[in-house]
């Protein structure tokens, strides 16, 4: 039975964890973080701490691809989350029917599920805990990797891991699922591998969130997606577990005039300004004050340079491979789209073929993950500079044809059914942009209908007013 070590314990690394028992490895999840999963939601969302997740305490959405791949692969998880009381909910449906023409057979396809980070990640634990041929250990850091005999000339092969402790832990392979922070290249520079190739910058986002709870059991109303433009800020509505939701602004990092935002009342101010969203803030707060996340990379590492593993026996998956700006909600999605890509590849190569089953991953990769990845980044760097023109006074306008295109889809989203649908494909990764763009006759209607977004009249106060507010 092939051994795997999972290094990390967090709502990826868990359903990866699960998938490889499922399929017979015997499967050890190593979770830095030594806190015990809570009994209930309640105490998950009030005692538990995950120092190790940055975006612990601020809202989660889990789109309808990840959802997808639960209910296919994880029944029971799903089943878990519902118990605790995430919420499962589809776009479509705060669509009038006069838009969206009706509901379709295969509309169910948009359904996501939603829920503070800590109450889901309480539910995937709960499953994993009782799965056979799973073991999570907790409190348990890795330092460092081990390394045995080269499984190819000159190149490194990882036996396993080396914990804070001391302990050695084998395996016949490690699979980093540790997130943003994973330090896997310091690992495989320590042990003599090259470093992956790597491309890291600051996201340039800054996002400062709240949740409150419904007074009378009720759900604001959706006046619009749940991630909305307003010039130089965007703010995120997202209904959640147990009669909660949270309301986050999204600023630049780099906008000075705009860090007045950490104060409650001036947070709240602005969002009393935005007209859709305004709404969101008749509940209970459930915070006392404004959470604040900073300092989110966008990075890349690529394993194999130039067609050669850096290291055989060990890959990295979901965001230990590459993350983005967490606004678009695509992490989950992404992360279990390539925990799939794993198990498929540990089917037709297997961990006693390590330079064979690095390189099928690595395509693997390439083919199922990275085009979400790649298309995630552009729009983060189109939005930052769409932000910092609104602050500056001037027009974005980059000579793009992808994201004029993107912009058109988005603004003809709310004029016809089929581009609402396609629209709402890529929002849930379901299907890219180069997919839905391929349908007969979707290109033409979108220019048709969304190529005057330039012109649209803007919502919410001017930028002068919103600075205003933001130093008040």
């Amino acid at each position: 039975m092939p051994e795997v070590l999972v290094v990390g314990g967090g709502v990826v690394g868990l359903g990866l964890g699960m998938l490889l028992a499922r399929d017979g490895h015997a499967v050890t999840t190593l979770e830095r973080d030594a806190h015990a999963v809570p009994g209930g939601p309640a105490e998950a969302w009030e005692h538990w701490e995950r120092k190790g997740v940055n975006q612990f305490r601020l809202p989660h959405l889990f789109l309808a691809r990840y959802r997808q791949i639960l209910e296919a692969e994880l029944p029971e998880v799903a089943t878990a989350m519902a118990r605790d009381g995430a919420l499962r909910l589809n776009p479509i449906d705060d669509i009038p029917d006069t838009m969206r023409g009706g509901r379709r057979e295969g509309d169910e396809r948009f359904e996501m599920l939603s829920g503070r980070r800590s109450v889901i990640e309480r539910a995937v634990a709960s499953v994993a805990e009782k799965t056979p041929g799973l073991s999570v250990r907790r409190g348990t850091a890795v330092a460092g990797l081990t390394v045995g005999p080269p499984a190819r000339h000159d190149i490194p092969h990882v036996t396993g891991v080396r914990t804070t402790v001391g302990d050695e832990l084998r395996a016949d392979l490690v699979v980093d699922c540790s997130g943003r922070r994973s330090p896997l290249p310091e690992w495989l520079d320590a042990v003599g591998a090259r470093r992956p190739t790597e491309q890291r910058d600051d996201s340039g986002f800054v996002y400062l969130g709240r949740h409150f709870e419904s007074r009378d059991g009720s759900l604001p109303a959706a006046f619009g997606p749940p991630l909305q433009d307003f010039g130089s800020i965007s703010v995120l509505t997202l209904p959640a577990d147990n009669q909660t939701w949270s309301v986050t602004l999204v600023a630049r990092a780099g906008d000075k005039a705009l860090r007045g935002l950490k104060d409650p009342e001036r947070w709240e101010s602005v969002v009393r300004a935005l007209p859709t969203v305004a709404h969101w803030l008749d509940g209970d707060p459930v915070e006392d004050h404004i959470v604040v996340m900073a300092k989110i990379e966008d990075r890349h590492r690529d394993l194999t340079v130039d067609g050669t593993p850096v290291a055989t026996g060990v890959v990295a998956v979901a965001d230990a491979w590459g993350c983005t700006n967490p606004s678009v909600g695509r992490g989950a999605s992404i992360g279990m789209l390539h925990a799939q890509a794993l198990r498929y590849t540990l089917r037709a190569t297997g961990p006693d073929r390590p330079a064979e089953l690095s390189e099928a991953f690595a395509a693997a990769t390439a083919a199922t993950v990275e085009p979400w990845y790649q298309s995630t980044l552009s729009f983060d760097r189109h939005r930052l500079g769409e932000m910092a023109a609104e602050a500056e006074g001037t027009e974005y306008n980059p000579g793009d044809p992808a994201y004029e295109m993107s912009k058109a889809l988005a603004a003809a989203s709310s004029r016809d059914p089929d581009v609402l649908r396609a629209f709402l494909d890529v929002v849930g990764v379901l299907h890219t942009p180069e997919d839905v763009f391929a349908r007969p006759g979707l290109f033409e209607k979108v220019v048709e209908l969304g190529g005057d977004w330039r012109g649209a009249e803007p919502l919410g106060p001017d930028r002068a007013a919103l600075v205003k507010m933001a130093n008040a």
